[in-house]
């Protein structure tokens, strides 16, 4: 063996890191290039009716199936990444969400097509939740797995982190396109983000395909501990686990379709503010995020993640109400500043909570255990938020305070679950330090 092999297996973790963040952040791209579209543009262009708020909810309809395919995608790619292997399953996920990115953008309208338009949209929507479903799962654990036992926490963020850099990129390639006028934007100019996902494809890939497969994986294939079918022992053995798992991600996943989603329709069509400005705000917050995940992570491999959960949940039950005090004041700061009120803690959550979760299942079948609770989580706070948020505000114009209540009900859900989840983790002597990422007895 030459001496460079051993130097090279210890670059491994810094790479798999940089491959989990560089595939998650171009697949967080794509996905929401699509919120983005659908809050702005969809509705005229595959939804034209003589009412905005049922083009909208029409929208955000096709938005919402993206989340129902997720839990399909976990299925699929968990069982590939617990039978097959981490680094094939992410492979796969990387090139269905490149294309069907691409197709979106090539898309005829309605107008042109009729229903073949919203049909077609539909289906590659879905190819999007099929991919993202089985991208997040195997990201965490590439990552993570490749990281040592006292750093898996922060080391985990790192595909945490593709979500806040994606939405920095989607954002700026929707505020590139606010230089053209209303008719170029919604004949051609709402394409060219969905196009520049070809080139973001081949970058993704040539990267992901130089990490070598995951260590705890590999032990697995070694003693042949492979489950026969991993999504059916989680759901007969880890119930409850994933369940709770569920529920600590629920306000991690709302909370960003809530902010970055339902809040630019909200903004630009119910308070009538325009969406250069909130582009620009929107924009900044996912800067602050992306700085806050490492950070919590950091602190939480220091403190204790469960520690860290809890406080920033319980900040989170509270953070709305400000929130909504500051953002209807309808200036470039109010608004900043008060999403990020809400954004700060939620990010501490999202960045902390995929090392936190990951320690709950075994290794034989980890992929499918985090994927499932993942992406079941957000097929229902994800696809169902920006829908919600639309219903609240038709029904009770001019209030935000059923927002700001509905937002509180998704941070008590992940507040009560982090406690419940910490006791069953105890239970099954996982709740050390060490063992803390170990595999679950």
């Amino acid at each position: 063996m030459t001496a460079s092999a051993p130097s090279s297996a210890a670059r491994q973790p810094v790479r798999a890191a940089t491959a989990a963040f560089v595939g998650t952040t171009i697949e967080w791209y794509d996905f929401y290039i699509y919120a983005t579209a659908a809050a702005l543009v969809f509705g005229k262009v595959f939804f034209p009716t003589a009412d905005p708020f049922v083009s909208t909810m029409a929208s955000f309809g096709t938005f919402a199936a993206g989340f129902l395919a997720r839990p399909l995608g976990g299925v699929v790619f968990g069982h590939l990444g617990d039978r097959v292997g981490r680094k094939k399953a992410l492979m796969a996920t990387l090139v269905i969400m490149g294309l069907a990115t691409v197709g979106i953008g090539l898309l005829p309208s309605y107008a042109s097509a009729g229903l073949w338009a919203p049909a077609l949209l539909l289906l590659l929507r879905l190819a999007q939740g099929l991919a993202v479903g089985g991208e997040w799962g195997g990201a965490v654990l590439m990552a993570g797995e490749h990281a040592s036992q006292r750093r898996r926490t922060f080391a985990a963020s790192f595909a945490q982190l593709g979500s806040p850099a994606g939405l920095i990129l989607s954002l700026l390639a929707f505020r590139l396109l606010t230089a053209l006028d209303e008719a170029d934007f919604v004949s051609w100019g709402w394409r060219v983000p969905f196009l520049i996902s070809a080139v973001l494809l081949l970058v993704g890939y040539f990267i992901r395909i130089g990490v070598n497969e995951s260590p705890d994986f590999a032990q697995v294939l070694e003693r042949q501990e492979r489950a026969e079918i991993p999504a059916k022992e989680v759901l007969r053995t880890a119930w409850r686990t994933v369940l709770l798992c569920m529920g600590v991600c629920t306000v991690a996943i709302g909370g960003i379709y809530f902010t970055n989603t339902f809040m630019l329709s909200y903004t630009t069509q119910t308070m009538g503010l325009d969406r250069k400005l909130i582009l620009d705000c929107l924009f900044v917050v996912a800067i602050i995020q992306f700085f806050v995940q490492p950070l919590a992570a950091w602190l939480a491999d220091i403190l204790g993640p469960t520690r860290v959960l809890i406080t920033a949940a319980v900040c989170s039950v509270l953070a709305p109400y400000p929130m909504f005090m500051l953002v209807t004041q309808g200036t470039a700061y109010s608004i900043v500043a008060g999403i990020a009120i809400v954004l700060v803690f939620m990010a501490a959550i999202y960045s902390a909570m995929a090392g936190y979760i990951s320690a709950a299942f075994p290794v034989h079948v980890r992929y499918s255990g985090i994927s499932l609770s993942y992406q079941l989580c957000g097929a229902v706070a994800g696809g169902m938020t920006p829908l919600i948020g639309t219903w609240l505000t038709y029904h009770y114009p001019g209030q935000w305070l059923p927002l700001a209540i509905f937002y509180s009900t998704l941070s008590a859900i992940t507040l009560v679950s982090i406690w419940a989840l910490a006791g069953h983790k105890r239970r099954l002597a996982l709740d050390t330090p060490r063992a803390a990422h170990a595999p679950a007895a």
